[in-house]
Formats: C-alpha cells, sequence, structure tokens
C-alpha cells in the first residue's frame, strides 16, 4: 500500500459548494442579517457571531427582541450598554440569571446597589415588555437579602418579575409612573402593593405568585383592574380590593391570623376563592376549618360552589365557637352547592353539619349538599369517651332549608348519628328531590344497614334514591325500592 503525504486535492463538486472563498452571508441586507440573529433566542449567542466577520460585530446590539438567558451578573450591564437607546424601540428585554455553580466568584455575587443598577439599565432601553427572573438557588446558597428600587419604565405594557422571598420591592421613584403598563406579574418576592399599583393607572392584570405583602395586607384599589390572579399568597391577614372593573378574580392565599376581607368589584363574572387557614382560628367543638374554597360556576348547567374541609382535633377543644363567623367572611359572592370535605376519625360529625347548615347565608342558598367523609387509618386516634362532637340537642333541631333540591353522601357508614342526620335533612328539605348515598365498605357488607336505609327512604316516596356498594349501584329508583 503507498501512502501519500501532501495537500490534499479537492473534488470539483466541493469546490463549486464552497465557492472561491468569498463571504456571501456577510453580502446579506442587514435586516436579513438581524433575522437571523433573533432565530438565535439569545443575546449572548448572537454577540458571539461577531467573531464571523466585521460585519457581524456588534449588529446584535440593534435586535429589537434582547434576550439574555443565563448571562451573569457582572456581564450583564456592560452588554446592556452596548445597545443603544431608543428609538428604534426595544419591544423585548428578558433576562434570566445563571443557576449557581459551585462556590461562586465576589465579582458575580448579587447584591441590591448592582441589581439595582441592572433595573436603571434596562430602563434606559425603555421596553415595551421587560422580565427579569433569579434563579432561587442563588439566594438560598448564600443567604443574600435584596432591597429592589423598581424605576419606571414608561413604555412597556408587561412587566414580569421572578425573584425570592428575601427579595423585596421596596419602591418606585418619587412621583414616577407606568404610564403604559397593562400587565404586572410578580412572583416571590416581597412587596408594598398599594404602593406599587398607584403608579399603574391603566393596570389591566396584575399577578401574584408566592407573595408576601407588606404589613401582611393585600391592597389592591386599582381603578381599570379587570383580571387579578393571587396564587399562594403568604401570611396574609388583610384583604381589600377595590377593582371597579374586576371582572375576574382567582386568588388562593394562607392565612395564620385573624383576618378581614372587604372586596369592591360589581362587575365580577368568574371567581376562584381559596383559603387555606392555619391554626385554631375557625372551630366548633372539637371542630376545626383547614381549608375553605368559593367558585363560581364555570360552565352551562353548573352551580357555583363553597367548599368546606374540616377535621376534629383530639387535643383541642374550642373555648369560642367562631365558625359561622370566619366562614361568613368569605361568602363575598353568591354560591348554591355547599360541598362539605370532612375527615371523621370515628367523630360524630352531625352536630358540625347541622351548625353549617344552620347559617343563614347558607341554608336560604343552597339547592345541592355534598358531603364526603374520609376516614383515616385505624392507628390513629379515634373518638373518645364524653367527646364534645356530639350532643342531643342537635338531632331535634329544625331547620329551613327550602332551597335544598339535591343530597348526595359519599362515604355513608350507617352509623346511628348518620341515620340522624339523614332524618333531619329529610324533615326540613320540603322541595327535596333526590338523595345519593355512597355506602362505605363496612355498610357495603351490612344487610342490616341497607335495610334500615331503605325503611328510611321508603316513607319519602316523592324522593328519587340512589344508592351505590363500594362495588357500584345497587339501587337507583323512584320508589327506594333495593334490589
Amino acid at each position: 500500500m503507498e501512502l501519500r503525504l501532501g495537500p490534499r486535492r479537492r473534488s470539483p463538486r466541493l469546490l463549486a459548494l464552497v465557492g472561491d472563498g468569498a463571504d456571501l452571508i456577510s453580502t446579506l441586507p442587514e435586516d436579513l442579517l438581524l433575522l437571523v440573529l433573533a432565530r438565535l433566542g439569545c443575546a449572548a449567542a448572537a454577540a458571539r457571531t461577531g467573531v464571523l466577520s466585521r460585519r457581524w460585530r456588534g449588529l446584535w446590539a440593534r435586535l429589537r427582541r434582547v434576550v439574555f438567558n443565563d448571562v451573569a451578573l457582572h456581564s450583564l450591564e456592560a452588554a446592556l450598554g452596548c445597545i443603544p437607546p431608543p428609538p428604534p424601540a426595544v419591544s423585548l428585554l428578558r433576562i434570566r440569571l445563571p443557576m449557581p455553580r459551585g462556590r461562586v466568584p465576589k465579582k458575580q455575587l448579587v447584591d441590591t446597589n448592582r441589581v439595582n443598577s441592572l433595573l436603571r439599565a434596562a430602563a434606559r432601553l425603555d421596553p415595551e415588555e421587560f422580565f427579569l427572573a433569579f434563579p432561587w438557588d442563588l439566594f438560598q446558597a448564600h443567604g443574600l437579602r435584596l432591597l429592589l428600587d423598581l424605576p419606571c419604565f414608561h413604555r412597556a405594557t408587561s412587566i414580569e418579575v421572578e425573584l425570592d422571598l428575601c427579595c423585596t420591592i421596596r419602591c418606585v421613584p418619587a412621583g414616577g409612573e407606568f404610564s403604559a403598563l397593562e400587565r404586572l406579574s410578580l412572583c416571590s418576592c416581597t412587596a408594598d402593593l398599594d404602593a406599587l399599583l398607584s403608579c399603574c393607572p391603566l393596570l389591566r392584570t396584575l399577578r401574584l405568585t408566592d407573595v408576601r405583602f407588606h404589613d401582611d395586607v393585600m391592597s389592591v384599589n386599582s381603578p381599570l383592574l379587570q383580571e387579578l390572579i393571587v396564587v399562594h399568597g403568604r401570611f396574609v391577614d388583610h384583604v381589600n380590593i377595590v377593582a371597579p372593573m374586576l371582572t375576574q378574580l382567582t386568588m388562593f392565599f394562607e392565612i395564620f391570623h385573624t383576618h378581614s376581607i372587604s372586596i369592591l368589584a360589581p362587575m365580577m363574572e368568574k371567581f376562584s376563592w381559596g383559603c387555606y387557614l392555619y391554626g385554631n382560628q375557625a372551630t366548633f367543638g372539637v371542630w376545626i376549618l383547614r381549608k375553605l374554597s368559593l367558585n363560581t360556576a364555570e360552565g352551562q348547567g353548573q352551580l357555583s360552589s363553597l367548599h368546606v374541609n374540616a377535621s376534629p382535633s383530639t387535643n383541642f377543644y374550642g373555648e369560642t365557637d367562631n365558625l359561622e363567623q370566619q366562614i361568613v367572611k368569605h361568602m363575598i359572592v353568591d354560591f348554591s352547592v355547599l360541598e362539605l370535605h370532612l375527615t371523621t376519625k370515628e367523630h360524630v360529625y352531625g352536630a358540625f353539619v347541622v351548625h353549617l347548615l344552620g347559617i343563614n347565608r347558607i341554608h336560604c342558598v343552597m339547592q345541592r349538599l355534598k358531603v364526603n367523609l374520609q376516614r383515616p387509618e385505624e392507628n390513629e386516634e379515634g373518638c373518645l369517651p364524653h367527646c364534645r362532637c356530639d350532643s342531643p340537642n342537635w338531632k331535634s333541631q329544625t331547620i329551613s332549608l327550602t332551597s335544598l333540591e339535591e343530597v348526595e353522601i359519599t362515604g355513608f357508614d350507617g352509623e346511628d348519628h348518620e341515620f340522624d342526620l339523614l332524618k333531619l335533612i329529610l324533615r326540613c328539605a320540603p322541595i327535596l328531590k333526590r338523595i345519593i348515598l355512597k355506602l362505605s365498605q363496612e355498610a357495603s357488607e351490612s344487610n342490616d344497614r341497607c335495610a334500615k336505609i331503605y325503611n328510611i327512604l321508603r316513607v319519602h316516596s316523592s324522593v328519587e334514591c340512589s344508592i351505590y356498594l363500594s362495588s357500584g349501584l345497587i339501587h337507583g329508583s323512584q320508589n327506594c325500592t333495593l334490589t
């Protein structure tokens, strides 16, 4: 075999492809080159194309959609300084800092002065859309706390900021105004919301995710606001919303202390409300309110609903029964369905349910009642002798359930106190049309309990009854005849 060393000859076909070595890409029109750079999706990557040709150097700074992904903080301000201020206008400025890996050099550490300087450099470009995101690991790893002075972005119609709860958006410049801002999104930070919104006269959409509020007060006063979304609001003691044009409200938050709720939104059409209560804020006997939610109907034929989640505490007996007072605070829209999710722990729940049904703003409007019973594992401590969960008085009460048309109980066990509650509902609901009983496994396997259900329901021949064993439907008829 003969081995030859020397220049390799190129085939005619390859020579035709590479041409005569001229830089054909750089001869393209500038608008087309900018389009190529924009397709890279990152300003840092676009800047690196400057090594290809002098024609490409600095061209990235003329992009109208500027995206910095995983660019270190110490390099960002210098990069923003390369972009000429408008005109022409920057339509989008998006900045996401990189996730820290190992020990971060001192020059790359995030601090208040550096971030505020970066924000001022970003505001100088006056983008129409601005997005800033910090990785939460950066704060946890280095114990950082930031006080951010958000400058005014006069042309911005949309601003999104993702930080960490140790970051506080402190203020905006005195007399400053986000004169074009229509959409504001804050994630994982602490904010003086009232002061911030006073600078946003045209705001239409406000989204707050994992936000802690100044003095634990969520105050929203916005004349043109149409959509308000609060996800995992932290430590909210007081809610005050004044939004005359608001049509959609979605709010899920936590309460640790005594709270007040005030909402003025006469145009509201869609409503989703969820509140997690910690401690013993809302109690009735041994029962403690854990979660409350309120939702407007989502589709045609559906009804708005109030959901109550409660469970008994084996080591707490409420000195003051304040359940009604706490629940009524959340009844800020009308509803037709009351849905109870009760973790019973073998406690008698009839007195608790009757107390809820006795609340005037519930029994006057309730058309459907759903009770979902959940029983924990057998090794958990259950009801003790002489427990306050039961009393003879509730069984003889009369409640005017004049609007109630349907009752559904899931997990019906067939205990005597459960039959007492069923009898009370049948006695107090004159227009009741249907009862659905979904039996627990224990009740499903007991002929005596099934027979007792039949004996009670057959007296009310006008009520349609559907009875389900744990394995499926065993009966559904007008005359309550078991098969």
